[in-house]
């Protein structure tokens, strides 16, 4: 079984690239990620049948060709993660098709899949308010990253307060919860 995971911010050279790197990061050191009651037997067989593709993209196209910024890659280097080579490209439609999971850091990428989304596919996805995770069991694919940690909050942006460690603090605790529920 392949799981495909798509992450996406405004201009995907900050939080959605570190949550595509730490998600990366995370499924690469499997079992030992998963919580205690995950790491049992049957749950450990089942993961060598799991493949797992994912990536990052952002709603705008202010920063297309662009690398991840500076301050977010050395947050990720810090923790041991490489993301050279990462840079920025806008969603698609064909993107929203392909992947499992569309993973949104805060509500203003939510508002502007409008933009890139058949109508009909966006108020599905919508449902005229919030999406949380609950909503993405019920076969919608678009969800907010903190909702999957229970939190009706945004990721915190560094693009716009410079605090990269709560947007580590954020993102790793988002995948770490994500993962879980998904591996459930």
């Amino acid at each position: 079984m392949k799981i495909k995971i798509l992450f996406v911010c405004h201009g995907n050279i900050c939080r959605s690239p570190m949550a595509e790197f730490v998600m990366k990061k995370l499924v690469r050191d499997l079992p030992a990620t998963l919580p205690a009651e995950l790491q049992q037997g049957a749950a450990q067989s089942q993961l060598k049948d799991i493949e797992f593709e994912i990536a990052s993209a952002a709603t705008s196209t202010e920063e297309i060709g662009n690398p991840v910024y500076p301050p977010a890659r050395r947050m990720l280097a810090t923790h041991g993660i490489d993301c050279s080579g990462k840079t920025a490209r806008q969603m698609t439609v064909r993107d929203y098709e392909y992947y499992d999971y569309i993973v949104l850091m805060d509500r203003n990428n939510l508002r502007n899949l409008r933009w890139i989304l058949p109508a009909d596919v966006y108020a599905r996805e919508t449902g005229g308010a919030g999406v949380s995770s609950r909503d993405a069991k019920n076969n919608r694919k678009v969800s907010l990253l903190m909702d999957w940690v229970g939190k009706s909050r945004d990721v915190a942006d560094p693009w716009y307060t410079g605090d990269f460690v709560a947007t580590w603090d954020d993102v790793n605790e988002g995948c770490k919860a994500m993962l879980a529920q998904i591996l459930r």
